[in-house]
């Protein structure tokens, strides 16, 4: 991801993602609410979450996956650990 100096967040979504999740909004908004949501609100919707609950949850997601591989790197040597022909027993 590329930091945009305009945006210091680095979470971006592509036209189509963002585009799903508007339409998804408004669904939401129609269904549970019996509101139509301009696309004006919606956009300030999905903003206000993008920079309020994107970054931790963005955060937790590298912590989550550096845990991940950590465990990984520690089972390494159990997993693929050769023994050399010094260690064979006669």
């Amino acid at each position: 991801m590329t930091k945009d100096p305009d945006n210091p967040m680095r979470i971006k979504l592509s036209e189509e993602r963002k585009a799903e999740i508007l339409r998804k909004l408004g669904e939401l908004y129609a269904s549970e609410f019996d509101e139509e949501l301009s696309a004006f609100r919606a956009e300030q919707i999905l903003g206000f979450f993008l920079k309020t609950l994107g970054p931790p949850v963005y955060n937790q997601a590298i912590q989550d996956a550096r845990g991940f591989m950590m465990e990984r790197l520690e089972d390494l040597d159990a997993t693929f650990y050769e023994k050399d022909g010094a260690e064979v027993a006669p």
